[in-house]
């Protein structure tokens, strides 16, 4: 089989939620949550064993209702959170909550494969992170490269800032922020910043993208229509830290630096439908990930705002100050962006692209009819990258 052949796993059930296992950094493992109003709905484990390029699954039951996020601790490697939905006073309300894979999941199973499948365990619930003056619950974002005791949940337009305690059996509130304004506002998307000692949060709400003090819960900046319709997405640079990605209902995919927010410093129009998902690798932040209603997901080379826009890393301050650049850099163009590889082996939307936590070349995307498809970076990339 040919290295860079992509593998397909179906789960027979609609989902949108996907997280890699952040806190697995030897195996190659994916979350999956589905979306069944009819069965009691699950998360699929996905194991990937790269050397023989075949998928494992474990199935774990989620019986609380039908997955839209799904986020996996960055220090407990058995520890996951969930917005769902659930319908109570005939209403349909969203709600997040924080659970525990069974210890043993990994064991017995490897005999009879189906035997999860047929028998599965159920997740165990740590706690609730509802409360119901905040209204619905759109994500929980964890601390990153957090010990795994402070979240933050969007809901409507509220973000609540969570610390964790008792091993995760007890949320209490530390501290909220509102969004403020005409209409009904309401949190779409975020992201926790992992610069700035993890004190910066990036929200999405409508066209708008804001950036928040998560010390004061204040507003530092907004770019009041970055996108001409919904945003969808967000993500940031892992190692250039005004650097933000977003994506929305537009088609585009557009990067920002939110020290000077008038206008994007790089627009992608690759796509012919809303973008669902955008994604920097950790490691190497010139490759980018988008997933999209096209059916397509696309990775790009934006090498141009990456780190190594010579092909080898430049300081931050360097480029951003215009300051002396290295003798080899003078007068030299940054290398071209381009588009590395467009992915059609979904046919349905895409709404999640993930990275890998434990292989910086390996990715996971995930359609609306279930299809998971595991592709990784070209070898003829990888190895200019790293040459």
């Amino acid at each position: 089989m040919e290295d860079d052949a992509p593998v397909i796993y179906g789960l027979e059930f609609q989902a949108r939620a996907l997280t890699a296992q952040t806190a697995e950094t030897d195996a190659v493992r994916f979350l999956v949550g589905t979306q069944s109003l009819k069965f009691d709905n699950q998360i699929h484990i996905i194991d990937f064993d790269d050397e023989n390029n075949i998928i494992n699954k474990n199935v774990l039951l989620h019986q609380a209702g039908e997955i839209w996020h799904i986020g996996a601790s960055p220090a407990d490697k058995a520890v996951l959170t969930t917005c769902y939905n659930k319908t109570s006073d005939s209403r349909v309300v969203s709600c997040a909550a924080v659970w525990r894979m069974p210890s043993d999941w990994e064991t017995g199973n490897h005999e009879s494969p189906d035997e999860s499948a047929h028998n599965p365990q159920t997740l165990e619930l740590l706690c609730h992170l509802d409360d119901s003056t905040h209204g619905n619950a759109a994500c929980v974002l964890w601390e990153p490269m957090g010990d795994g005791k402070r979240v933050i949940s969007l809901a409507d337009n509220h973000a609540l800032l969570w610390d964790l305690q008792e091993s995760s059996t007890q949320a209490t509130v530390s501290s909220t922020a509102t969004l403020e304004g005409k209409g009904q506002l309401k949190f779409t998307s975020g992201k926790w910043s992992p610069h700035h000692n993890c004190s910066q949060l990036a929200t999405a709400n409508d066209t708008a993208i804001r950036g928040w003090d998560l010390r004061t819960m204040s507003q530092i900046y907004c770019i009041e229509n970055a996108h001409s319709q919904l945003v969808r997405d967000l993500d940031f640079n892992p190692n250039r830290q005004y650097y933000l990605a977003s994506c929305g209902d537009d088609c585009k995919v557009k990067f920002w630096d939110v020290r000077s927010v008038q206008e994007p410093v790089k627009t992608l129009e690759e796509h012919s439908h809303w973008v669902w998902s955008v994604r920097y690798n950790h490691s190497h932040d010139q490759l980018v990930l988008t997933a999209s209603s096209d059916s397509r997901l696309i990775l790009s080379n934006m090498v141009s705002i990456s780190s190594e826009p010579f092909g080898h890393l430049v300081d931050d301050e360097e480029l951003s100050e215009g300051e002396e650049l290295h003798q080899e850099d003078k007068g030299k163009e940054p290398l071209k962006d381009s588009v590395v590889s467009t992915y059609e082996e979904h046919e349905d939307s895409v709404y999640a692209a993930e990275w890998s936590s434990a292989d910086p070349w390996l990715f996971a995307s995930l359609s609306y009819d279930g299809r998971l498809v595991i592709n990784r970076v070209p070898r003829a990339l990888k190895y200019r990258i790293l040459l």
